[in-house]
């Protein structure tokens, strides 16, 4: 399961206009982010004007201010300044700070790590509506973290997120009834919440519902449209995505087949590690599928599959190159290997 993202909503309304220090108390919510605007510009004058409502205790003024010191925005960035206006706006109420509290104690930004106190943070917002919060609660139930494992209650506060919209919690929910954790598995309920999320572009959700459409899953079987999942996923860099592509091109499974591009989608997701994409293009240059056979690039992506957790799939097509390949290509594959290891991972 993916983690919940968290995001820093920064609101902004309107144009920044002039607002004495001493009607700051008396500011309102598009003032604030009028102010806000100019500030991140690099507006000395709005700056001051904010820092001075943060100051006087607006607790809206108090979470801009925090977003902006968290970013970086017109302010040099400095996370112990942000969690404490986070904080300040936090015990005044004000969700979003709740929610961007927690997850500065959960990454241990300008605080120590504390996934006790993040879960708190995370409670409070959750419990006045917040979508984010409720994701990151959820993800917390999911994981144990701090919290007694509880898959129900990642559930409970999944649902009430992707209730809102909210792409995560929407995909995290669709995998729980994937795989039946926390409530019956039901693949119609996961391809439906797979949908909803990878309908708002996440890569991880349009992933999982290529899937369901290439095992027909909750859904029927069409490999058309697990391809076109597919490529959504894998276009935006989702190594799974492009590895499933891969396979689908290799096959002719919802295009037609053509190696070519199987060769180009295997590489992209080899590239990033991953070990099953790896042993296929291994076997692409074996054959001469789609690139000019090659059994020093064979060899390469066979050692580097097997460093990448894949030797037992990638044993037997090994042995069966070496006999094939001469000393000085197995000598040069090897030295390819090493150094796609050291420029992907460090030295090994």
């Amino acid at each position: 399961m993916s983690g919940a993202r968290t995001f820093i909503r920064v609101l902004l309304f309107g144009l920044a206009f002039f607002i004495s220090a001493n009607a700051s108390a008396a500011m309102t919510l598009a003032q604030v982010n009028a102010l806000q605007a100019q500030a991140v510009k690099g507006n000395v004058q709005a700056l001051r004007q904010l820092q001075s409502a943060a100051q006087a205790g607006v607790a809206d003024a108090q979470f801009n201010l925090g977003v902006m010191y968290d970013k970086g925005q017109g302010v040099r960035q400095n996370y112990a300044e942000a969690t404490e206006w986070f904080r300040k706006s936090a015990e005044q109420g004000v969700a979003d700070a709740q929610s961007n509290l927690g997850v500065m104690y959960a990454k241990g930004l300008g605080v120590p790590q504390s996934y006790v106190v993040a879960a708190k943070w995370y409670r409070k917002a959750a419990e006045q509506g917040d979508a984010t919060a409720q994701a990151n609660l959820g993800f917390m139930y999911a994981k144990g973290q701090s919290v007694p494992q509880n898959y129900a209650e990642a559930v409970q506060w999944f649902r009430k997120a992707a209730e809102q919209g909210y792409a995560d919690a929407q995909y995290n929910l669709g995998f729980m009834y994937d795989y039946g954790e926390g409530v019956p598995q039901n693949y119609a309920e996961a391809a439906k919440w797979y949908r909803r999320s990878a309908e708002q572009g996440l890569a991880a959700a349009q992933y999982n519902l290529g899937v369901m459409y290439d095992k027909g899953q909750g859904v029927p079987q069409n490999y058309a449209e697990a391809v076109q999942w597919f490529r959504k996923a894998a276009e935006q860099g989702y190594a799974d995505a492009q590895f499933g592509l891969g396979v689908m091109y290799e096959q002719n499974q919802g295009v037609p087949q053509n190696y070519t591009a199987a060769v180009k989608w295997y590489g992209k997701s080899a590239d990033q590690g991953d070990a099953a994409a790896q042993g296929n293009l291994a076997v692409m240059y074996w054959l001469g599928r789609g690139v000019p056979q090659d059994y020093t690039q064979a060899l390469k992506w066979f050692i580097v599959a097997k460093a990448s957790g894949d030797s037992k799939r990638v044993a037997k097509g090994m042995q069966q190159l070496e006999r094939l390949a001469t000393p000085a290509q197995i000598a040069q594959a090897q030295a390819l290997a090493r150094a796609w290891w050291a420029a992907h991972h460090g030295s090994r």
